[in-house]
């Protein structure tokens, strides 16, 4: 009976990653921090150059003869309203003998119901005492236009009232008529017809005192609400403070353009696709990530840390190169010059031990054309290499970015190591660099991971067989006399499972 293993089925990939995502945008701090520095500048200097008018305000209090603690606000957002008309603005403007415009004085001035009852009034002006001239007359248009109003409403009311009340007595007049006119016959149908015209009088003179309180309690309220609305609180100038006002605007600024920032940055992180993470970076390549290298100038710690990961990388490399039966190669994507330094210490090390030839493919003859340091490597470039006759150990250096000759690398080298700067290449790039190499039978060692993100924690490594630890004496016993083996010797190009061109790179 033969015993195989079910291939585990592909783990399901998010739409969107958030650790890469929240990585990507980390590493755009230089866009996001310039972005929230423009705001902030920006700010500050729309507060210099674009100072506020002057500006003056004051208060009202308004009164309505429909006034309710309940009142959700209607009443003084109609004042407001009304306060916002040519015919207040025009009243203003004629008060103050000014040529202006109503229509364009409604530009310069705003009311904001404060509470039910009181409307704030802010004018803007050339100076402060014009403001604040502009306020009062402004005020002043608004409380007549208002008791105007209220003083129409209350006559009316007593005018209709009045209205009434003369038709009542009018008929009134009648019926005292009909009664003085009242036959003498006695009778059933004459008494109950002289008791309706007495009920009809007493009912018609009710209604004619009625309706002459109500006129008069209409005129008596009227007072109150006149005496009622009135300025509270005196047109007065607003203090402006240069320095406040520009940290208020420095802020606001600051924070819009951070957000800004953050937006765009995250935007292109997910827009372009750039793989970050190890993890990523070995599923689109097909290789692990075999070692990773700073990038960048820092403090004097840094310095030294980069230099004792660059000394171990080098080491690391040289065994690699000392353990090959072939010519190896460095290939980089986005950090030609630190794979050409990483490249002639690698050729410093190699050297204790034979000769070595850097064969430099850099675009733009980076290492070849360079002055050469005593102790240094010969370095010559590609057609030198393919037409001369040096003896040792060669070492490839060349690029797989776009525009790369893909048929020119296994001239370097039948292995490779790529050296791939974080964050540069899109993952439908990478997915080409995979196949290409592929194809042209160029095997890939692992990749060195340039400029990786200090937060990291992925795995970069890729696994070929069983992913499980043994879990019994019986599982490692068989392991150990060799019993049960199915990983199976993979080739050096882990170029199988990455998709074409046509399927989505993720």
């Amino acid at each position: 009976m033969t015993t195989g293993t079910t291939p585990e089925p592909p783990a399901a990939v998010p739409l969107l990653d958030l650790q890469a995502l929240v990585v990507a945008v980390r590493r755009r701090r230089r866009l996001w921090c310039a972005a929230a520095l423009l705001g902030l500048f920006g700010g500050a200097a729309v507060a210099v150059l674009l100072p506020p008018p002057p500006t003056a305000v004051t208060k009202v209090l308004v009164t309505h003869q429909s006034d309710q603690p309940n009142d959700p606000g209607t009443l003084i957002r109609t004042d407001v309203a009304l306060l916002h008309t040519t015919r207040v603005a025009g009243e203003a403007l004629r008060s103050l003998g000014s040529p202006e415009r109503p229509a364009d004085f409604l530009r310069d001035y705003e009311g904001v119901g404060l509470t039910n009852n009181v409307l704030q009034i802010t004018v803007a002006g050339d100076s402060d005492a014009q403001a604040v001239a502009r306020a009062r007359a402004l005020a002043d248009a608004f409380v007549a236009d208002h008791v105007r109003r209220v003083e129409e409403a209350a006559a009316a009311d007593a005018r209709a009232l009045l209205d009434q009340r003369d038709r009542a007595q009018d008929e009134l007049a009648q019926v005292n008529e009909a009664i003085e006119e009242g036959s003498p016959e006695s009778g059933p149908g004459a008494a109950a017809n002289m008791e309706s015209l007495f009920a009809r009088r007493a009912e018609l003179t009710s209604q004619i005192a009625d309706f002459g309180q109500r006129a008069a309690e209409a005129r008596v309220g009227t007072p109150r609400l006149v005496a009622g609305t009135q300025i509270v609180d005196g047109p007065r100038a607003v203090p402006h403070s240069l320095p406040g006002t520009a940290a208020t605007n420095a802020a606001i600024g600051l924070v819009l353009g951070l957000v800004l920032g953050l937006a765009v940055a995250a935007v292109g992180a997910v827009v372009a696709d750039r793989p970050v993470l190890r993890r990523d970076v070995a599923a689109h390549l097909g290789t692990s990530v075999v070692a990773e290298l700073p990038r960048g100038p820092g403090g004097p710690w840094r310095r030294r840390r980069t230099r004792a990961a660059r000394a171990r990388l080098v080491a690391s490399l040289a065994r690699t190169v000392r353990g090959s039966a072939e010519a190896v190669s460095l290939l980089e994507l986005g950090c030609a010059r630190t794979t050409g330094l990483l490249a002639l210490d690698l050729a410093r090390a190699l050297a204790a031990q034979g000769p070595v030839v850097v064969v430099d493919e850099l675009p733009g003859t980076r290492l070849a054309g360079r002055r050469p340091k005593p102790g240094d490597p010969p370095v010559v470039s590609g057609e030198r290499a393919a037409t001369g006759s040096r003896q040792g150990r060669r070492l490839g250096v060349g690029s797989v970015s776009p525009g790369a000759t893909w048929t020119d690398l296994p001239g370097l080298g039948t292995q490779a190591v790529l050296v791939v700067r974080a964050g540069h290449g899109s993952a439908a790039w990478l997915h080409t660099v995979a196949r290409q190499l592929a194809e042209q039978r160029v095997g890939v060692l692992g990749a060195v991971l340039i400029d990786p993100d200090p937060g990291d924690r992925t795995d970069g490594t890729l696994w070929d067989g069983p992913r499980t630890a043994p879990r019994g004496p019986a599982e490692r016993t068989a392991r150990r006399n060799g019993a049960g083996r199915h990983r199976t010797k993979r080739p050096p190009v882990c170029a199988a499972g990455v998709p074409d061109g046509n399927q989505e790179a993720r």
